[in-house]
């Protein structure tokens, strides 16, 4: 939709200005004069007092949590509401600390709710601290969810069941994280992680094939330092050996590694990096390099 503003004069050039969709600009030398006419910011909603305090109705709906976000909360004020606070006698501030207290007690009304919680909240931890995005964290809620209505959680412990909730996520999504890289942040080790996701595996039938290495190929040159040419390179030796089925059995973030590492050493110009290097940001040993660097050799 075109729209022809007679009014508006160009800043620039004294032309007329038009309205483009989202854009006003200059017929006669193109200036942007303005862009994204359209007001993107929230609905507010406040019959109380519109001007100080443009609450909303509350957040959206999210699986990472075990009401879906629909209880309410008893805060503790902020902006406008500090000289509410501040007018509020000793008496009566008491009286709100014991109610937001039994009302944040009745928000958990089992015990299955209390893993829920727990659960949920070492997910949200451990996705932030793996730089990991939104949707995943709600998927792998909705896995630790489905994992206690299946009663997997019995003999197992809660932390585990939410790391492997994102290592199954991860592999899902195409967007691998090695064993190492999660019991790194979660508060579960390997061998927990290990007995959690072979119950999920078993019991709700998650549709995880073998890991693609080249999965790890972005993160891992990012880390080395690598160029796009270096990835580049290290993709179409991946997909060489991936054709001639020769990585069955080997790891497959070693094999990642190990592959950048040969494309690095493969032209002067290009920054090179030592099997070391390689082995440090894949958690491998360098002979798992070594060994497939030799094998790259010997096509």
């Amino acid at each position: 939709m075109v729209r022809i503003d007679g009014d508006g004069v160009c800043p620039e050039c004294d032309g007329r200005l038009r309205t483009n969709g989202t854009e006003t600009i200059c017929e006669d030398c193109g200036l942007v004069f303005a862009e994204d006419a359209i007001d993107r910011g929230p609905e507010w909603r406040s019959f109380d007092d519109d001007e100080t305090d443009p609450r909303r109705t509350g957040a959206p709906l999210t699986r990472s949590r075990h009401d879906r976000g629909l209880s309410t909360e008893i805060g503790y004020g902020s902006g406008s509401d500090s000289a509410y606070r501040s007018r509020v006698t000793g008496r009566k501030r008491r009286q709100i600390a014991r109610l937001r207290r039994e009302h944040n007690r009745a928000r958990i009304s089992s015990k299955a709710e209390r893993n829920q919680v727990y659960g949920f909240t070492e997910i949200r931890r451990v996705n932030a601290l793996l730089s990991l995005p939104e949707s995943a964290r709600e998927q792998a809620c909705t896995l630790f969810k489905s994992a206690q209505s299946e009663g997997l959680f019995q003999g197992r412990s809660l932390e585990g069941f939410a790391a492997a909730a994102i290592y199954a996520t991860c592999r899902t999504r195409s967007n691998p994280r090695t064993i190492d890289e999660i019991t790194a942040v979660a508060r579960a080790d390997a061998d927990e992680l290990t007995a959690a996701y072979d119950a999920l595996n078993r019991e709700l039938g998650l549709p995880t094939g073998p890991i693609d290495p080249t999965g790890y190929l972005p993160r891992y040159a990012s880390k080395l330092g690598l160029e796009t040419d270096v990835e580049r390179r290290a993709r179409e030796l991946l997909t060489g050996l991936l054709q001639e089925g020769l990585i069955g059995g080997r790891n497959p973030s070693g094999v990642a590694a190990a592959c950048l590492y040969k494309a690095a050493s493969e032209r002067e110009e290009w920054p090179t990096i030592t099997q070391a290097d390689a082995a440090d940001v894949a958690d491998v040993a360098p002979v798992t390099i070594r060994s497939t660097v030799k094998m790259l050799n010997e096509q």
